[in-house]
């Protein structure tokens, strides 16, 4: 991995390069991890930002704090190492502008720059002028390289034991949290078994961690309740979203399914199957050539012609963050091409009655595209395990 994110801050200075940009302050913790293989752990929530700083015709540097930087270094390929405290002249705001120099010009991610960093450069450098990186880097990060897709598919791996181990916890009168732990178990134990105590696998964590989403019976049309101490009941259809806990190695992947308990309303079926039927035309659509909007239309015909509202997309990119582009909705013309990858859902909501949940995750392909996570597809049921 850490050669890939040194090939990658390469290719990355040459667009700098080529855009005439002097010098980039990257923040966002998943480019930080894409271009210089490690992450943080306590970050800018904690009012204790990480950064990465990159020219087109120098060396990286990393700025970090002091009790960050023998985990950081242990991490990266980056040889220079910047370090702050908290308190007196080696302060972050101090060091910072030293590692930018003279440059009145930066360019940032500017739609995640953490406000401190935005108050600091309003109030400290206020002759500064930011521009943009993101497009650059997220036209990098829109092809997954082979190695990518392979971390990508030991992350549906781990996320398919987590959904065997959900299904296999919903009983009657079984609590929401007792399957959200069957979760956390399970996944961790998949984990761990792709993982070494050696280099820089040895800092990656095989813990799988993340408010549980969760929700059953009426609250499924919610999309994003946490599991409660609700207790399951016979006919209840329970949604399991891991979008916030499938991931591994840094890669983020979408994942969901829904089950009921025993049996389903005629109702509840309609809706799932409908979700369901939506979901496959759009993976079915996936393909070089097509663009973005043509994928979440295929989704579309299906609900109008069930009688449901379309949802606002069908689909998202997928990689080191939560969100990527390009994006399954109308409006996005973005061709899709070999190495793309898209969490694509199949999504209805029947507000304080119910709804209808699918997702999977898939990688574009020469031809079509292939799953990156597997369980069935179709009505699910407590106790009857694939």
């Amino acid at each position: 991995m850490l050669d890939e994110a040194k090939d990658r801050h390469a290719r990355f200075q040459q667009k700098l390069a080529e855009a005439g940009i002097e010098v980039a302050l990257i923040t966002d913790e998943a480019s930080i991890g894409y271009l210089a293989g490690f992450w943080g752990y306590l970050s800018v929530e904690f009012g204790r930002p990480t950064a990465l700083v990159v020219r087109p015709d120098g060396d990286p540097v990393v700025v970090t704090p002091l009790m960050e930087s023998e985990m950081v270094a242990a991490m990266t390929w980056v040889e220079e190492i910047v370090t702050w405290e908290d308190m007196g002249n080696n302060h972050w705001v101090h060091v910072l502008p030293k590692v930018l120099g003279d440059a009145r010009r930066v360019a940032v991610e500017k739609g995640t720059l953490p406000a401190p960093l935005r108050n600091w450069f309003d109030d400290q450098m206020p002759g500064t002028q930011l521009t943009d990186v993101s497009p650059l880097l997220g036209a990098m990060r829109m092809i997954k390289s082979p190695a990518e897709i392979a971390v990508m598919r030991q992350a549906g791996q781990i996320a398919g034991a987590m959904m065997g181990a959900a299904h296999g916890a919903l009983a009657a009168d079984v609590p929401e949290y007792e399957a959200a732990l069957a979760v956390i178990d399970a996944g961790t134990r998949k984990a761990a078994g792709f993982l070494t105590d050696r280099g820089w696998e040895a800092f990656v964590s095989p813990m799988i961690q993340g408010l549980q989403i969760l929700q059953s019976g009426s609250d499924t049309s919610m999309v994003h309740r946490r599991a409660s101490v609700k207790r399951l009941a016979p006919g209840d259809p329970v949604y399991f979203c891991f979008c916030n806990m499938a991931q591994f190695k840094l890669y983020k992947l979408g994942f969901d399914r829904m089950f009921f308990i025993e049996h389903a309303s005629d109702d509840a079926i309609r809706v799932q199957q409908a979700a369901i039927d939506a979901q496959q035309a759009a993976i079915a659509a996936i393909r070089p050539g097509v663009t973005a909007e043509s994928v979440a239309e295929a989704a579309n015909e299906v609900y109008r012609a069930r009688g449901y509202e379309t949802g606002y997309r069908t689909g998202r990119s997928i990689g080191m963050s939560y969100l990527e582009a390009p994006e399954l909705k109308a409006g996005d013309l973005t061709v899709l091409q070999p190495g793309m990858t898209f969490a694509v859902d199949g999504g209805i909501s029947l507000d304080g009655q119910c709804g209808g949940r699918i997702g999977d995750s898939v990688v574009v392909t020469e031809t079509g595209c292939d799953y990156l996570t597997e369980y069935p597809r179709e009505i699910l049921y407590s106790g009857q395990l694939p």
